[in-house]
């Protein structure tokens, strides 16, 4: 009796351990991980760059399987209320390109834009390529600095 029961054990945990082993090969692989952007945003960066106290921060995330970016940033001492924001590219670090992506509202000239702020995009493919090569940044722009008065290059953290 000792004898079949030890029999019985040994089978069931050939078979549990077979059964997991077809479970885990059939199981759909993993979607890829997301992937964070930091930039950190002052007036010696933008092009040309100004004399601004002020700064930023921001955080995108990047979710390859929708192509969806989300961001959440700060800012701090800038001349006056944003009047624009926005991640421009592709260019490289001290090249301008225009808006791919706002961060305010488009077409607003006084948009209410507080600190902190967050918000989402669905990128092109293309855009996320950009993206994912570094050649991404993001710049604030006021009255006083109308073509931007902090920028920063987004980079992978």
């Amino acid at each position: 009796m000792t004898e079949l029961f030890a029999r019985r054990s040994i089978l069931g945990y050939c078979v549990g351990g077979a059964a997991s082993a077809v479970l885990l090969a059939s199981a759909a692989p993993s979607e890829a991980a997301t992937t964070t952007f930091k930039a950190s945003l002052d007036g010696k960066n933008e092009v040309p760059p100004n004399n601004t106290t002020g700064t930023a921060a921001i955080t995108v995330t990047y979710d390859p399987a929708t192509k969806k970016i989300t961001w959440n940033g700060t800012y701090q001492g800038l001349t006056g209320p944003v009047t624009a924001g926005h991640i421009h590219g592709p260019a490289d670090p001290g090249k301008n390109a225009p808006p791919v992506v706002w961060l305010t509202q488009k077409g607003n000239p006084n948009p209410p834009f507080p600190s902190p702020f967050k918000g989402s995009a669905q990128l092109t493919a293309e855009q996320a390529k950009d993206l994912l090569e570094g050649r991404y940044y993001v710049n604030l722009h006021t009255k006083a600095n109308p073509a931007g008065e902090v920028r920063g290059q987004l980079e992978k953290s």
